[in-house]
């Protein structure tokens, strides 16, 4: 929206200006954000001298969703309260849930312990220690809700089925890639003629960014483990319409960039037809990264100030960490202040008020820019590796990712950047607070749930369960439902795991050093 033929002067303006700023800018040293990427004392129109307002910004809710999705952003409806509540027993959370909700949260979400999501039932010997203990266990269908006659098509929510992410960050697996890759289109294929109103996969950006990469490793990554979903689903025989829209995203940051590109991608590389297959739609959770067990009252404020980033960012649900949550689970007070913090985000700060208040602002839309060729430079490096799954068999995003962290520590231990808490306006008062407990009698109760469920069930019904899930394995054919068979016959977790290890075998990394 610059006069261009106004930037020789304003160029010109700009040099007085910083001439005038060096005798007196006592922060001599250049600055960067947290990723490494550098940061200017100013941005003016000079960082975006070929910017067009209706080519890259635009309106909220127009192509190419740079402002945000919905026309009215918060003005029509509130960001979604969810928050990661699950802990010990199937019936340990759903109090939590319950509790949650009569403080007004808004949504659920659910993670499952260690055990759980590498494919141990809890009286496996590798699960001694660990059940319950980082979410809540899950071993066969009595853990899960009661039958209740809901009918699928009816049914509505989201789960992550994230395997890419898995590889990259949070190293849970059971199988090759290649393979999870089929089963994570399966779910896809099987929602979208069964259960039309789930969402079958939450891309997730936080696991990568919360094994240390930088923001744009984290964007980048993160859109490109979307594209290898959609290639997978279209090899399967779905249409780009018939499943974009319900793919979802799980982030920290990055969000208008991450719209732009994404719609853009569905639109012109896969030939999406429909607006809605352009949209992205996302969740969002501050970081557990910026926790400390240092003063962990700080968290609150630390994990506010990123909330607060989250929503004039356009996010449509919202998770803030909890203050003990570098300790353990939250705790019951601690699971309610999280609720808090974004109920007066949403009431007292006036923030809703104005649509995507930060367009305009030279330094947001310089970074926004800066990300989206950014990722796209990444793109065109992953491609070299054939796409996503390659370049995680040959270790590329991995070692992407080693350098930063290494980076922010020498900053901590060198001063350059200070942790308020940590090694800089140190408490000597500084105590232990006391966190959520999670019995160790619970492992004993998942295990006699275990023998109850192996002598009341019909042996010869796993069998045959279980060979159908290996027939359907070995053709190729949709795997979802001979699963569903097998679990409601209460085949357990592992007995499951080991007839897919048993097709597909075991999966080991490549050393990334």
């Amino acid at each position: 929206m610059t006069d261009k033929n106004g930037i020789p002067d304003l160029a010109s303006a700009e040099k007085a200006w910083q001439t005038k700023r060096l005798r007196m800018d006592t922060t001599q040293s250049d600055n960067s954000s947290v990723s490494g990427t550098p940061i200017k004392p100013l941005y003016t129109p000079l960082d975006r001298p070929d910017a067009e307002y209706l080519r890259d910004d635009g309106f909220p809710g127009m192509y190419l969703y740079t402002r945000g999705i919905p026309a009215s952003m918060y003005r029509g409806r509130q960001w979604t309260i969810r928050k990661f509540s699950e802990f010990g027993t199937a019936e340990d959370t759903n109090q939590r849930f319950k509790y949650l909700l009569d403080q007004g949260q808004t949504g659920l979400s659910v993670a499952f312990d260690v055990p759980t999501l590498i494919g141990y039932d809890s009286d496996h010997i590798l699960s001694a220690g660990e059940v319950g203990v980082c979410g809540v266990a899950v071993d066969t269908l009595e853990d899960m809700a009661e039958k209740q006659g809901i009918s699928w098509d009816s049914l509505r929510g989201t789960i992550q089925n994230d395997i890419l992410k898995e590889y990259i960050a949070q190293k849970e697996w059971i199988c090759p890639p290649g393979p999870a890759m089929k089963m994570v289109s399966d779910t896809v294929g099987f929602c979208k003629k069964h259960v039309s109103q789930w969402n079958p996969i939450s891309i997730s950006g936080y696991h990568i960014r919360e094994e240390g990469s930088t923001t744009l490793q984290e964007q980048a990554f993160t859109l490109a483990d979307g594209f290898a979903y959609i290639d997978s689903c279209l090899e399967s025989g779905l249409a780009i319409d018939d499943f974009a829209s319900r793919l979802s995203f799980f982030f920290v940051a990055k969000y208008r960039a991450a719209r732009r590109i994404w719609a853009r991608h569905l639109k012109e590389r896969y030939g999406a037809k429909q607006e809605r297959s352009w949209l992205l739609r996302f969740h969002t959770q501050t970081a557990g990264c910026s926790l400390t067990a240092q003063q962990p009252e700080n968290n609150i404020v630390r994990t506010t100030i990123e909330a607060l980033a989250g929503v004039p960012g356009g996010t449509q649900s919202l998770h803030t960490n909890a203050l003990d949550e570098a300790y353990a689970l939250p705790s019951e007070h601690a699971a309610k202040f999280a609720v808090r913090t974004r109920q007066i985000i949403a009431h007292e700060t006036g923030i809703s008020n104005t649509i995507d208040p930060l367009t305009g602002s030279y330094y947001v839309e310089s970074l926004t820019d800066r990300l989206e060729s950014g990722a796209e430079a990444y793109f065109e490096r992953i491609g070299e590796y054939g796409g996503m799954i390659g370049a995680i068999e040959a270790g590329f995003p991995q070692r992407e990712i080693m350098t930063s962290p290494s980076n922010y520590q020498k900053a901590l231990e060198n001063g350059q950047q200070i942790v308020v808490g940590v090694k800089e306006y140190i408490d000597s008062n500084d105590s232990d607070i006391e966190t959520l407990y999670i019995d160790p009698s619970i492992e004993g109760q998942q295990i006699k749930g275990l023998q109850s469920n192996d002598s009341r069930r019909d042996s010869r019904e796993i069998t045959r369960t279980l060979n159908t899930v290996k027939k359907t394995l070995q053709t190729g054919k949709n795997i979802m439902p001979p699963l569903l068979e097998a679990v409601k016959a209460y085949a357990t977790l592992v007995e499951i795991v080991a007839v897919i290890q048993d097709v597909h075998g075991l999966y080991d990394e490549p050393s990334v050093f």
